[in-house]
């Protein structure tokens, strides 16, 4: 039985979509189907409930899914028990980022650990919706560790250690009719037009909870991909923005909120369920070293 075609169950199982399961391998789909068969045959049973549109596990598949994860999770131990022997860590580690965001110096923290450990392989992954996105994918195993802005969310499935806080503030125009105030409510700002992240990153999911605590409600006249580009469009009157104290703001006036959000915590987070390997042990020891811990 071959661990590639376990990764290729497990993948299919998490994911109940064999397109999506080649794309978190990088695997053609029928790479990831033959093993599926090859497997079926081995075991000699169905492992998933097929139609045109959808795909669920059998009981067989029920039953065959955490053996197959513990197999994998044990191949995995065997491979850092037999790297004790020159000391040098090996495999590969998905690191689930910010887009254009360094909360810490990353570049360099990559690169220093490259330095102590050039046989891992190390990927920087991003994605669309955020701190959302990067933990849906840690939780269907697309990556092994995560950087997040939503700490708070309860969630026994996943390990959390925190790194770093940031306060809100808000971001106006020069020349706007509040720029001369050192600290504003949410509710001066309520009826301004507003540029902020997509739904799904941290920070706005934040804001949006405290606007709706508060009964307020915005009009979003641009919504951006990443944190540090929404500065950009305050500055050129676009409209106001609220953001964590972590990004530069350019040309933008700063202002201190009297009743903004709760500080937005950057965490790495990794699955209870999938016990971290010695090379992502490692790169999360070097971040959270880094991060002053």
């Amino acid at each position: 039985m071959e661990l590639r075609a376990l990764e290729q169950f497990v993948a299919v199982a998490e994911e109940l979509s064999v397109t999506r399961a080649a794309l978190r391998l990088f695997a053609a789909q029928s790479t990831v189907s033959a093993g599926l068969r090859s497997l079926e045959r081995e075991l000699g049973t169905t492992l998933f409930v097929r139609t045109t549109r959808s795909m669920r596990l059998t009981p067989a598949g029920e039953r065959a899914l955490p053996e197959a994860r513990a197999t994998l999770a044990a191949a995995g131990r065997l491979r850092d028990a037999t790297a004790e022997d020159d000391g040098e860590l090996r495999g590969r580690v998905r690191l689930g980022s910010f887009a254009a965001l360094d909360v810490l110096d990353l570049p360099r923290l990559v690169a220093d650990f490259r330095g102590r450990h050039p046989l891992v392989d190390l990927a920087l992954v991003a994605s669309p919706t955020g701190s959302s996105g990067l933990l849906d994918d840690l939780r269907h195993g697309r990556i092994d560790v995560a950087f997040s802005g939503l700490r708070d969310q309860d969630d026994a499935s996943l390990e959390a250690v925190a790194l770093l806080s940031f306060p809100f503030v808000a971001l106006v125009p020069q020349g706007h009719h509040l720029a001369r105030r050192k600290r504003v409510r949410l509710a001066e700002l309520a009826d301004e037009p507003w540029v902020d992240t997509v739904a799904g990153y941290g920070n706005r999911v934040l804001l949006d909870r405290t606007m709706l605590e508060r009964s307020l409600r915005r009009r979003l006249v641009v919504q951006l991909g990443d944190l540090p580009s929404v500065a950009g469009f305050v500055a050129a009157g676009v409209g106001v923005a609220v953001l964590p104290d972590a990004v530069p703001t350019g040309d933008c006036v700063r202002l201190a909120l009297a009743d903004g959000p709760p500080p937005w915590e950057v965490s790495l987070h990794w699955r209870r369920d999938q016990p971290l390997g010695a090379a992502a042990r490692a790169l999360v020891d070097t971040l959270v070293e880094a991060a002053g811990h």
